[in-house]
């Protein structure tokens, strides 16, 4: 599966209101996930001495799946591809690394 094929599918999935013209909801969904993620994490940190076994593994998976969702929303509100945008991201990462930028502050760098 593609990330195009990734983003048609889960459309079939949406409901929420004002659906096709309506960014915020799952904008403040992916906010949502995105603080569960981190959740597991610093439990993983506090709990278990930040060692991830395959149980803690799998429901980080899961979490992650919902922010994937949510992304794919944002994307389709917004009329991006998905596969665009990770192309994108992939040109820009490789430029910064090219140029031994990868580190540091800044969105233009």
């Amino acid at each position: 599966m593609n990330f195009n094929e990734y983003q048609q599918q889960s459309r079939v999935t949406a409901k929420y209101p004002n659906l096709g013209n309506n960014y915020v909801y799952p904008t403040l969904g992916l906010a949502g996930e995105s603080g569960e993620v981190s959740e597991k994490i610093k439990k993983v940190i506090r709990d278990k001495g930040g060692v991830i076994d395959d149980e803690t593994r799998q429901m980080i998976a899961k979490e992650l799946g919902d922010v994937m969702w949510y992304v794919a929303q944002i994307a389709t509100e917004l009329n991006l591809s998905l596969d665009d945008v990770a192309k994108m991201n992939i040109e820009k990462l490789m430029s910064r690394l090219e140029r031994n930028v990868i580190s540091g502050n800044g969105d233009n760098r």
